[in-house]
């Protein structure tokens, strides 16, 4: 075979046979890409003619891509999340933890060295893998281990497509490879073994507020009262959080403090006047510090940082971590800012979401609903409580504090807010018969069939007069 028969140019794109397979060979993006093509010679100049063209344009070439492996793609995803996305640190952790099982498929069960290597059919055993994998739900390693339950297997496949689309927009993958996740169609794996969330009857919510204690009743009536999420109840700060004169609750963001909503969105919450009245008794005369504070404090301790202003704490939490950066001589990373702000909301006497979740705990079980055990509930309550109310979906909406919803055809859509909302049969019932009050089938029936009782609530019918009509 000549040197001309075992290579040939087409323009910016050179292909060269090397044993039995024709390889190409370019720059691009100042790099020099190699990729291989196969053993049919016809095959490569089509491939080496196309990227030519792509080249000409500026276009990505078919087979630039950058290869990598699943570690090192995983790295720099959370990498992108945590310094351009900047995505909350618990959301972070979330997909650290997805994401591992992926890496423990990889290295136990299937090795392949590239993402690029990684195809559907391997998505597909990584599906397999995952439906036999055991875990604690605590996350402690002598936890008991129970399966994955099938929401927890959607969250990581879906966290695994994020992280190949991310592949894509790299281009870590072949511009003709799609990803590998897509084919199995995440959104139409059923749920069937979801612990459902069942929230409190009438009944129920007064014997837990029966078995509080002075200190837990103004807690668990606050959750029930106003939806918040355990983790805004515990940041609360006086003066600016509570405003009694005109019964509000207000919920912001305090990032100085180390501490944000879970959506990022603000919002205030009016204050039923029993709550007022219970708050108030509440803080007293504290003029700073936690609404709640911790059971200590509730006797005689005295936190040291109490008595500080907002901006005085601001400006603790500066200096504290000053300090730590001089100790360390490096520059602080999110987790340890993250402690240096926790030890602020320690030395104010604030509450922890875990000592919430322990005594909700405790409460249910002396109610006789011991498998009752998050906190959650009483949100559930809550947004049950305004549909039972009918209370207008966009204002539902705002009191939950969730992202602002869609629009529908309706316009309006409640979005995460109808994860939360449940319908009572009574609810159903009532929202039925309102429906067809007032339709005239409806009463010429109640008239027909003697419904005394019915006819009574509905108004007099006169059924030949409908008839008529």
């Amino acid at each position: 075979m000549t040197a001309r028969s075992a290579s040939f140019r087409i323009g910016r794109v050179r292909a060269y046979l090397r044993g039995r397979v024709w390889y190409l060979a370019y720059q691009e993006d100042g790099l020099r890409r190699q990729p291989r093509v196969g053993p049919d010679r016809q095959a490569a100049k089509q491939m080496a003619a196309e990227i030519n063209s792509q080249l000409e344009v500026g276009a990505p070439s078919a087979l630039g891509f950058q290869p990598i492996s699943v570690f090192e793609l995983r790295h720099n995803w959370l990498d992108h999340h945590e310094q351009v996305r900047r995505s909350s640190l618990a959301t972070i952790c979330r997909y650290r933890t997805a994401t591992q099982h992926l890496l423990d498929f990889v290295e136990a069960v299937c090795p392949v060295k590239r993402v690029s290597d990684f195809r559907p059919q391997h998505a597909s055993e990584f599906v397999r893998y995952l439906r036999q994998k055991k875990v604690a739900p605590s996350g402690h390693r002598r936890a008991r281990q129970r399966p994955l339950r099938d929401a927890g297997i959607k969250f990581i496949l879906e966290t695994c497509c994020s992280l190949f689309n991310y592949a894509v927009r790299q281009r870590h993958l072949p511009s003709y490879a799609d990803n590998p996740f897509r084919t199995i169609e995440v959104s139409r794996i059923p749920v069937e073994d979801s612990k459902i969330v069942i929230p409190f009857t009438a009944e129920q919510e007064v014997l837990l507020l029966q078995a509080c204690d002075d200190w837990q009743f103004p807690i668990f009536l606050t959750l029930l009262f106003t939806g918040l999420r355990p983790g805004e109840l515990v940041h609360l700060l006086l003066p600016d959080d509570l405003d009694l004169e005109q019964g509000w609750l207000r919920i912001r963001n305090k990032p100085q403090l180390g501490w944000q909503v879970k959506t990022r969105n603000e919002r205030e919450i009016p204050l039923v006047p029993v709550l007022k009245d219970v708050l108030g008794r509440l803080v007293a005369t504290r003029a700073t510090g936690p609404v709640f504070i911790q059971r200590r404090c509730f006797a005689d301790h005295q936190p040291p940082l109490v008595d500080r202003s907002r901006k005085s704490l601001e400006q603790e939490v500066s200096k504290r971590l000053l300090l730590q950066e001089k100790m360390h001589d490096a520059s602080l990373t999110r987790i340890d800012r993250q402690e240096v702000t926790r030890t602020i909301w320690r030395d104010l006497g604030a509450l922890k979401e875990d000592w919430i979740r322990k005594d909700f705990m405790l409460l249910t079980k002396a109610i006789g609903l011991p498998e009752t055990t998050a906190p959650k509930t009483l949100r559930h309550t809550f947004a049950t409580a305004l549909q039972d109310a009918n209370v207008d979906p966009l204002i539902r909406n705002e009191l939950m504090g969730h992202a602002p919803a869609g629009l529908g055809l309706s316009g309006r859509s409640l979005g995460m807010t109808a994860v939360y909302t449940h319908t009572r049969p009574e609810t159903k019932r009532r929202c039925l018969e309102t429906a067809f009050v007032e339709r005239p089938a409806l009463k010429y029936a109640c008239h027909r069939a003697g419904c005394s009782n019915v006819v009574e609530v509905l108004g007099s019918v006169d059924g030949d007069a409908e008839l008529t009509t």
